[in-house]
């Protein structure tokens, strides 16, 4: 299978204060943000930095697993049958920002697919 990018997901409930470090402290270029989600340049991949929105606040606890490793493909529907032939359990989801392929490695490690032409579109996006 080939990849067009890979990245990594950190949900946080410190949203603003991590997107001020990793742009201001450690001077990663901004690819692009909304609201609640800032995308980095992170080397060759990117690093996306998005608000934990399953946090609740009276437990304050929350049952978002933190991270995620992100790998974007070409054609997503492909690589959803492919995971089902291996008899991968996924989680099939369609946004206005793109499609994505969420599943757990053997290790409870959270992983997704995402369509690699609305990432690129949110890129171009906010460059213009």
């Amino acid at each position: 299978m080939k990849l067009d990018r890979t990245g990594f997901i950190l949900y946080t409930i410190n949203y603003k204060e991590c997107v001020d470090f990793y742009e201001n402290i450690l001077g990663l270029p901004k690819l692009f943000e909304s609201e609640n989600l800032t995308c980095f340049e992170f080397g060759t991949a990117y690093l996306m930095v998005e608000l934990d929105d399953e946090f609740n606040e009276e437990k304050k606890e929350s049952t978002r697993i933190k991270t995620c490793l992100r790998m974007n493909v070409s054609n997503i529907q492909y690589v959803k049958s492919k995971l089902i032939q291996k008899e991968v359990n996924v989680d099939y989801q369609e946004h206005t920002w793109g499609s994505v392929i969420k599943f757990f490695d053997p290790d409870g490690n959270l992983c997704a697919f995402k369509d690699s032409s609305t990432f690129e579109q949110q890129i171009l996006k906010f460059k213009n």
